[in-house]
């Protein structure tokens, strides 16, 4: 059980606080429900620009990360499809530096020409190393927009196209901070070897004077159900062939979360998963191969990547990864592999929680989707899934209609050199 507290700020803040008297750090999270999922078709990467942006520096802070680390914090951020989320940790005896950071770049981020510009580049460049000129990089390029059509995860985190980013004004990039960076569409918690008492005296401080502006109503198309099987095969001068499986699921707060869950690892979580003693050791079909869910807030996606082995093709790893999930689909795995995966679970879930900041990040994410007590509840659920709930959920996704493969294939590098 991790222990908190949890007070709400008159202009909308969720505070939670999670006292831990055995470290002298102290994390603070702040997360904003808006992720790329958010953002107009249009206008794609806002989320992600923003998640730089907020560290150019507010009304009163010229460069956040000075006074941070002057007092021996540290800081970090990532944005996904679902939320944008902001991390530090310090001292204790600093902690009210945090406070007066935080709530700065909350309360005013400070907008200029130049700084757009330096994090339009930054970005443009991000894009451009991590997924058009890297192996494999375009993946979720090519297969977001075929998975779905309708709901906004049809793009990635970093966005369509770098023209987006490129091409951002100022007058888009300051309505998308009016709208989304607020108190009333923020959870906020501290961790640490800190009172509710004390925390609740720094929130008011140093957050409430932030006036609400309104808590965004989020209401995104919902995907509906896929009728047939999608498929796409790309050339790329890349080391091997790839295959890439995936099937639509359910969302985070699903009934059937914890099972898909569970589901990946029987297939590919460790040496004695499925994927690796048959399809890997025994039949030699794959040099590597991974099973994972999304873990989205939305419907998400279940998602089977590998490389065949040298001389297989396609079709046939192809062939093999669907004869392992239909074989989910007919007969519910025995309950000893079922418990050994529940452990392995069970020992995850306590690792997560061995430091103050992943506690911290935990309580906030379990919060944004509806109860920080859900935190709590996670191996209990894990716990309770049973072998027929596996086969019923395995049947329930693992259908033809429901999929979309990618066969992405190796082409000999182009010979480009001339004659002198």
């Amino acid at each position: 059980m991790i222990p908190y507290e949890k007070f709400i700020l008159e202009n909308g803040l969720r505070v939670i606080v999670h006292r831990d008297t055995s470290t002298p750090i102290v994390a603070m999270n702040i997360l904003y429900d808006v992720g790329a999922r958010d953002e107009d078709p249009d206008r794609t990467g806002f989320a992600h620009l923003f998640e730089h942006l907020m560290f150019g520096g507010s009304i009163n802070i010229a460069k956040y990360d000075e006074p941070l680390e002057a007092v021996g914090g540290q800081n970090n951020a990532f944005t996904s499809n679902d939320v944008t989320n902001y991390y530090l940790t310090l001292p204790r005896q600093n902690l009210e530096t945090a406070f007066w950071l935080e709530s700065d770049r909350m309360f005013g981020l400070a907008f200029s020409e130049k700084s757009l510009e330096v994090q339009r580049n930054v970005v443009s460049e991000e894009f451009r190393q991590t997924h058009l000129n890297q192996p494999y990089g375009d993946v979720w390029l090519l297969l977001r927009p075929v998975a779905y059509q309708v709901h906004p995860y049809r793009w990635p985190t970093i966005g369509k196209e770098i023209s987006h980013i490129a091409n951002a004004k100022m007058e888009d990039v300051r309505a998308f901070y009016d709208k989304y960076y607020n108190p009333d569409n923020a959870v906020m918690v501290v961790a640490g070897n800190v009172t509710t008492d004390e925390v609740r005296k720094l929130s008011e401080k140093w957050f409430a004077p932030i006036p609400n502006k309104g808590r965004h109503v989020r209401a995104l198309p919902q995907e509906p159900p896929q009728r047939e099987a999608h498929r796409l095969v790309v050339e790329r001068q890349v080391p091997a062939d790839a295959i890439y499986k995936v099937w639509h699921m359910g969302s985070r707060l699903d009934a059937a979360y914890h099972t898909t869950d569970l589901i990946s690892d029987v297939l590919s979580k460790g040496d004695s998963s499925r994927f690796y003693q048959h399809l890997i050791k025994d039949k030699k079909l794959f040099s590597e191969l991974d099973a994972f869910i999304m873990g989205s807030f939305d419907k998400g996606l279940f998602v089977v990547a590998g490389h065949p082995a040298k001389g297989v093709s396609l079709q046939t790893a192809e062939a093999a990864i669907d004869e392992q999930m239909h074989a989910l689909t007919l007969q519910p795995p025995p309950a000893a592999e079922l418990q050994k995966v529940k452990n392995k679970m069970e020992a995850t879930l306590v690792f997560s929680r061995m430091n103050v900041l992943d506690k911290a990040m935990n309580l906030a994410f379990a919060e944004l989707l509806g109860d920080a007590n859900l935190i709590n509840l996670e191996a209990e659920k894990y716990q309770a899934v049973t072998t027929e709930m596996l086969r019923e959920t395995a049947n329930s996704i693992f259908r033809h209609e429901n999929s979309t493969t990618l066969f992405y294939k190796s082409t000999e590098p182009k010979n480009h050199d001339t004659e002198l």
